[in-house]
């Protein structure tokens, strides 16, 4: 993913990228990926989605200003039982095997373990769908809290760690729940008896012929071992420590290991995610089998030659080859026993969803469990497609259960597919213009919500200027439209600023593809780093948020680049005229009527305001302190809010991303939440006020009426919000 993953969050997990800073290294390491060498520190799940504390100071009253419905796009996301494509996940994370093909599948952000029959019959196994909890029970009398990866072993009986509540769960052939070891809700790393040992954040179980349990206890960086009698003791790493030591027994490190696999003979295989390498243990004898730490890619060889990016699943079967999913390459691959490494299934770099063998297929950010059959066939939870997906010994793909939610089809309503839309913006006839943003393309949407493709294709990314599909953009992120239709992208990786006409011609407006830089100037002698936000005013004047040069930039219809605001390379948080401010990560951009500019600083958490003059003060939110909270100005909270927008009156919408929330600001600086929850999951319920679900929602736009536009990126929609009441939202 382009971009980093995101800080945990609390009851629920936002990942992979959320704020500002983390984008910006995520769009070059992007670039770098597609040659293998992009270089990054993963996160823990799906894309979006990682958990820690949610600092939240007051809950917020919603009176229900905004009603929200779906325009475009197919999620994917959900929790039906059903048959093959009628049936719904949402991020499963982690697939077993049982007898005659049933699978085992941790729903993970639904809370549930489903089992899906060997005809394609979905159903749920045990928990209720959206309800957390850590009760032991039968079937829908027991509560996880996001579980992950299960192993089954002989007898039918399934294992799983169950990550938020840190502890190991067991689930008898008739669905009866029972906690192994740990206790719900108690971090820790004590070994001993299974009632007292602790466990944090545990993601991965694998179990040996002997009925020992493995465990791959994450957030301690070890690998642990439970007996049969229950007795929990640490095999290799020292809590708390990370690093990628090869040695014995606590001596060794590891790094966020995800996943562990255990073959015939008693050897262990780790997934060391944040090392970027495949692990192996033999006793208490700490190897690195493939990969070196530290240094990611996606090159297929020998050993240390080899290169993955952030691995979170592994499995091993009968004849020592050891499967990989490669969570940040989109792909999986295969060890032969002597360390020989090939991708099986798709194409490093490339996301999507489509079937298909070796690397024609498509997998978007598949994660941590695979499970593995008699015959050799693989199954893989496709995390952030909400899909099941079978592999076969010779790498053919297909989807076992559920349509996948990303792609590019054009199309009416949901039969239209988008690939994480990021910008977007709406003319005065209603239509309404996306940047597409891992499609490499420019969407259009008619007010019924017709989607073309605009400009661009979803096959091959570049920087040739062009006509529609001959266009070429490298991952466009923000998108404004001027009073004649004029359509302005930032394209991050070019480091341009791209115009499209009405009639579908690309144009380089400023920049010089490829070449980062800061300097003034006319057209291609001007240089931006990963430019994030645009907007343009009523005479044509384009305004840019250079996120990698923490500036504001300034356009003229004729091409000449000008610094509005802040100093190259110098981030901060101060006010002040010009030169004299500081921004941290500018993003999101809105002009109003009057000329005033705003602007989301991510990183900061804060909405920023600049006079036409240059004057720029903080409208919103405290620099540096996150939350949800609503008020006026400083008391008000943001938590890394990303896309802006401004009526003409004056009032100012944003997309506060790792909220799931959309945020209202009158000028006098008064923040109200006016859709979506702070303290829900992430969702993609449509309806008034709190009901409303987002999934880090990251471009906004306004039309004359009042009417919200919204990118829901992680859930691949576009969302309309239609004002109902002129009530206020407001802290309890």
């Amino acid at each position: 993913m382009v971009g980093r993953p995101s800080a945990h969050v609390g009851s629920r997990r936002v990942r992979r990228w959320l704020s500002g800073s983390a984008v910006l290294a995520g769009l070059l390491l992007a670039t770098l990926s597609l040659q293998g060498q992009a270089q990054r520190s993963a996160d823990d799940g799906p894309r979006g989605l990682t958990h820690q504390p949610v600092p939240v100071a007051a809950p917020t009253v919603f009176e229900d200003l905004y009603t929200f419905r779906t325009l475009a796009g197919f999620s994917g996301a959900g929790t039906a039982d059903g048959t093959g494509s009628a049936a719904r996940f949402f991020f499963p994370q982690g697939a077993a095997v049982g007898a005659g093909g049933v699978l085992f599948v941790a729903d993970t952000y639904n809370h549930t373990i489903r089992q899906i029959s060997a005809a394609g019959a979905v159903t749920t196994y045990a928990g209720v769908a959206g309800a957390r909890g850590s009760e032991d029970g039968v079937g829908a009398a027991a509560r996880f809290n996001y579980p992950q990866m299960p192993a089954i072993d002989r007898n039918g009986v399934l294992y799983l760690a169950d990550e938020d509540n840190h502890t190991i769960r067991r689930i008898s052939p008739g669905g009866s729940v029972t906690t192994v070891a740990g206790l719900a809700g108690f971090s820790g790393s004590a070994d001993g008896p299974a009632a007292e040992a602790r466990f944090n954040r545990p993601t991965g179980v694998a179990i040996d012929t002997f009925d020992n349990l493995y465990v791959a206890d994450r957030s301690n960086h070890t690998i642990r071992r439970i007996t049969p009698a229950g007795t929990v003791s640490t095999i290799a790493g020292t809590p708390g420590m990370r690093g990628s030591a090869d040695s014995t027994g606590a001596d060794a490190r590891f790094n966020f290991p995800s996943a562990v696999a255990v073959d015939t003979t008693g050897l262990l295989y780790v997934a060391d995610r944040d090392n970027h390498t495949i692990r192996k243990i033999n006793g208490n004898a700490v190897t690195t089998f493939a990969g070196t730490a530290g240094t990611s890619g996606s090159a297929d060889a020998t050993g240390s030659a080899a290169r993955f990016y952030s691995p979170s699943g592994v499995t091993v079967d009968g004849n020592g080859n050891v499967y990989v999913v490669d969570l940040n390459n989109h792909v999986i691959r295969k060890i032969t026993r002597d360390g020989v490494v090939t991708t099986l299934a798709g194409r490093a770099g490339f996301k999507g969803s489509a079937d298909g063998t070796g690397n024609a297929a498509r997998f978007l950010w598949p994660t941590r469990g695979i499970g593995l059959t008699a015959a050799g066939d693989l199954y893989v939870g496709d995390t952030n497609n909400h899909t099941i997906r079978r592999i076969t010994a010779a790498g053919a793909v297909t989807t076992v259960a559920r349509q996948a939610g990303s792609g590019t089809a054009d199309g009416a309503g949901a039969a239209a597919r988008f690939n994480e839309p990021w910008g977007i913006a709406v003319d005065r006839s209603g239509t309404i213009y996306v940047s597409d943003f891992f499609n490499q393309t420019i969407r259009k949407i008619s007010p019924d919500g017709l989607v073309l493709t605009m400009a661009g294709s979803p096959t091959s990314q570049g920087s040739t200027d062009g006509s529609g599909g001959t266009a070429r953009f490298r991952y466009p992120r923000h998108i404004a439209v001027s009073a004649t239709g004029t359509v302005y992208v930032t394209d991050s990786s070019n480091h341009t600023i791209r115009r499209i006409t009405s009639a579908g011609d690309v144009t380089t407006l400023a920049g010089l593809a490829g070449a980062s830089g800061s300097a003034d100037g006319t057209g291609t002698a001007a240089r931006f780093s990963f430019p994030a936000g645009v907007a343009v005013d009523s005479a044509g004047v384009v305004y840019v948020s250079d996120s990698g040069n923490a500036t504001i930039r300034k356009i003229t219809p004729t091409g000449e680049v000008t610094t509005l605001a802040g100093v190259p390379g110098s981030n901060g948080n101060v006010d002040g005229t010009g030169s004299a401010a500081r921004f941290d990560y500018p993003n999101g951009l809105a002009v109003a009527g009057n000329g005033t500019v705003y602007v989301t600083d991510t990183d900061q958490s804060t909405i920023r305001r600049i006079t036409p003059g240059g004057d720029v003060t903080t409208l919103a939110g405290r620099p540096g302190v996150n939350g949800s909270d609503d008020g006026v100005g400083a008391e008000a909270r943001f938590w890394a809010p990303t896309g802006v927008a401004v009526d003409g009156a004056g009032i100012v919408y944003v997309a506060d991303r790792n909220n799931y929330t959309i945020r209202r600001i009158t000028p006098d600086g008064m923040v109200t939440t006016v859709a979506g929850s702070p303290e829900g999951d992430a969702n993609i319920t449509n309806g008034a006020g709190s009901v409303a679900r987002f999934f880090n929602p990251v471009g906004i736009a306004v039309d004359s009426r009042g009417v919200l536009y919204v990118a829901d990126t992680d859930n691949n929609l576009i969302r309309v919000g239609t004002p109902t009441t002129t009530g206020q939202a407001r802290r309890r």
